[in-house]
């Protein structure tokens, strides 16, 4: 298996050391793919940028058949084309595209949900997500489709496909159309609310035409590496959809 999602300190977020990481591919002999934060033009004006030079200096040495660098790009329609420029000007194995940020606010914020309903807020997120999947054409896989459930303070704050099934099948149909696939991200699956509802969405996905997915924890320590992987693995046998990762941005298949 490839963890596909992982963050070292690289990610501001995040202070995972390289050799944590290493050694964890070592003792469990999963393979991963280091996708550092990028997110231009952050609204709070936090810095989720890093020094792709340097990370390629550091990082490159490393390369192999089990280890594979990558990015996480927070799409947002307004620095479209500055992250499309970094995209093509380095050689990343893999494009990570995310939604951290709907419409000019952060969903990270409780400031996001304060005075709206639940259906306000997920609305505008799904209604970013299907502009950015649908612009965004340099980008292999569309990160964490549930990230806004981790942080929504609603009481109920799952996606329930039921509720949201026309926006989620618009964001489903752009990655159909537009050739890309989506992450499986195993963060929230031992939650049985979160397993039900996101089994949900990848029927929904097998139904409207696809195929393939990604499979990543977004670990931040070493110890979350491939965490939900057997959890992960059932889905994609009861959707019928096949595991894949990028080398080189292109599709390799999980054996």
């Amino acid at each position: 298996m490839i963890d596909t999602h992982i963050h070292t300190e690289y990610s501001s977020d995040s202070q995972m050391k390289i050799k944590d990481a290493l050694e964890r591919v070592k003792k469990s002999g999963i393979g991963i793919t280091i996708t550092e934060h990028l997110d231009l033009k952050y609204p709070t004006g936090t810095d989720f940028t890093f020094d792709t030079d340097k990370y390629f200096n550091d990082y490159d040495k490393y390369k192999n058949n089990k280890f594979m660098l990558g990015v996480e790009i927070g799409m947002q329609l307004i620095c479209l084309e500055e992250s499309r420029e970094i995209a093509d000007k380095y050689p990343f194995d893999y494009i990570l595209g995310s939604i951290h940020v709907a419409q000019g606010e952060d969903v990270f914020s409780p400031e996001f949900y304060k005075g709206k309903t639940k259906k306000e807020t997920f609305e505008k997120y799904f209604s970013s997500m299907v502009d950015c999947v649908k612009n965004y054409d340099f980008i292999d896989s569309l990160g964490h489709i549930d990230y806004i459930s981790r942080y929504a303070t609603f009481i109920d704050n799952e996606i329930n496909y039921n509720e949201f099934d026309e926006y989620i099948n618009e964001v489903l149909k752009a990655i159909v159309n537009n050739e890309k696939v989506i992450e499986l991200n195993t963060r929230r699956l031992n939650s049985k609310e979160a397993y039900k509802n996101l089994m949900n969405i990848y029927k929904a996905y097998k139904q409207i035409g696809g195929k393939y997915v990604t499979i990543g924890s977004d670990a931040h320590c070493a110890g979350d590496i491939g965490k939900n992987f057997d959890l992960a693995n059932i889905i994609c046998q009861e959707c019928n959809l096949k595991a894949v990762y990028f080398r080189n941005r292109n599709k390799e298949f999980v054996r």
